[in-house]
């Protein structure tokens, strides 16, 4: 018998995504130099170099996540899964995640989002550091997402419940790690990134999209994560 399941979702309104405008010169903007020859992990634990992630021609979409027991992370890559796979090849475009844990916690997180494009994990961290991106949490602001529906405390009382029932008691990342996200073009020339400064300070996917040359997706039908 496997552990019971997490306690339902408390839905919220989404909030209506803004329009697609973005920076491309953020005042801060990542420098990937830094971690071009470090390496991500599929499922099996094979190793590759971030720079293998960009094509010779195209572009690639990175989004780092938190946790993978973040209910933000969940839903927003359950989104990210949503994009058809056709406007990615139209526009030959690459789509990859990468999270701050171990390979074994990547076929459960694809069964939990549905998520089906490339997924890689950097279990010691070493690209979110070298990107600097936040640990600890912005608490002087408020943040809105149009891609999570699920309240906080409730969304966080199901992350605890999974972590209790994982092995070793296990958020899969650290929690005050954040996240970031990349629009990268050919040989890993930065079009737009984004610093994550709160759990909900992801980048809309539109917005990415948009700058990948893509038009925007829909994501305002209801849905949640499976409870597996």
């Amino acid at each position: 018998m496997g552990p019971p399941s997490p306690p339902p979702c408390q839905e919220m309104e989404r909030e209506a995504e803004p329009s697609p405008l973005y920076s491309c010169t953020p005042e801060n903007p990542l420098e990937v130099e830094e971690v071009m020859q470090r390496y991500v992990y599929d499922s099996r634990g094979l190793g590759v170099t971030f720079s293998s992630l960009f094509p010779q021609h195209g572009t690639t979409i990175v989004i780092l996540v938190r946790h993978f027991l973040c209910y933000a992370c969940q839903e927003y890559v359950q989104d990210l899964g949503r994009i058809p796979e056709n406007l990615l090849q139209e526009a030959n475009v690459r789509l990859v995640v990468i999270g701050q844990t171990m390979p074994r916690h990547i076929k459960r997180f694809r069964e939990l989002t549905g998520y089906r494009y490339e997924l890689f994990v950097d279990p010691d961290r070493d690209i979110y550091k070298a990107l600097e991106l936040k640990m600890g949490e912005d608490a002087d602001k408020i943040y809105k997402s149009p891609h999570v529906h699920c309240g906080l405390w409730w969304g966080v009382a199901r992350g605890l419940w999974r972590a209790m029932w994982s092995e070793s008691f296990d958020f899969q990342g650290d929690p005050k790690q954040q996240g970031g996200a990349l629009v990268l073009g050919p040989g890993g020339r930065v079009l737009f990134s984004h610093r994550d400064e709160a759990v909900l300070d992801h980048t809309p996917i539109n917005r990415l999209l948009a700058v990948a040359g893509i038009p925007p997706v829909d994501f305002t039908h209801r849905h949640m994560v499976k409870h597996v």
